[in-house]
């Protein structure tokens, strides 16, 4: 199968989940865009490791990794996302350390985050763009007004904020129903989700 390389077109508050923000990828060489929902958290990441001049006081989870890594000498070369499944997008870091290759699983919103911070380029197989991709229109008045990896960092905190406000009661579900939720939620990576049904399974 031939592979794809992506590239971030950018990101933003995804209007069909709650929770969760649309992370768009364009193929380097074509017009299809590869949207992957992706966490608030996540996002965040993303958003700062594209903006080179945002510096956290402090390294955020992804730049810990990556500090560690150059620590040891390990370099990510590349990330392929190499399979998609009930809507996920399952994702590989194809690592490097004393001229021994090693591949490690990862959840995609991780891998482009890492792959950011290690300038390693991002690939996807044809029949996953194939399947997935999709061509967004775009406003030919507007498309001057902003370059298309710039991100606002403002908004997509704001979102986030606006976003706890309206979180999901699950003190009207049964114990059944939280169980079938839970695993519904670990099953599409939504951990923040999985937590809160968690915390209410706990409280019952």
């Amino acid at each position: 199968m031939s592979l794809v390389r992506l590239k971030i077109k950018g990101i933003s508050y995804s209007q069909t989940q709650n929770g969760a923000y649309a992370l768009i990828l364009n193929e380097v060489d074509g017009d299809r865009k590869l949207p992957i929902v992706i966490g608030a958290f996540e996002a965040q990441s993303i958003a700062i490791a594209l903006e080179k001049e945002i510096r956290p006081p402090r390294p955020l989870t992804h730049d810990l990794f990556k500090n560690f890594a150059d620590r040891f000498d390990i370099v990510v070369k590349q990330v392929i996302i190499h399979k998609l499944v009930d809507g996920v997008f399952y994702s590989s870091l194809i690592c490097e350390r004393d001229k021994i290759e090693e591949i490690i699983d990862a959840r995609t919103s991780d891998a482009i985050a890492l792959a950011l911070r290690f300038q390693a380029p991002i690939f996807t197989y044809k029949n996953i763009l194939d399947k997935a991709g999709i061509y967004l229109k775009v406003d030919p008045n507007k498309e001057d007004e902003e370059s298309p990896e710039s991100i606002i960092i403002e908004d997509i905190i704001n979102e986030e904020l606006e976003l706890s406000d309206t979180e999901g009661d699950y003190k009207s579900h049964t114990l059944e129903e939280l169980q079938r939720l839970l695993d519904e939620a670990v099953s599409s990576e939504d951990y923040e989700k999985a937590a809160k049904i968690r915390d209410e399974i706990s409280k019952r």
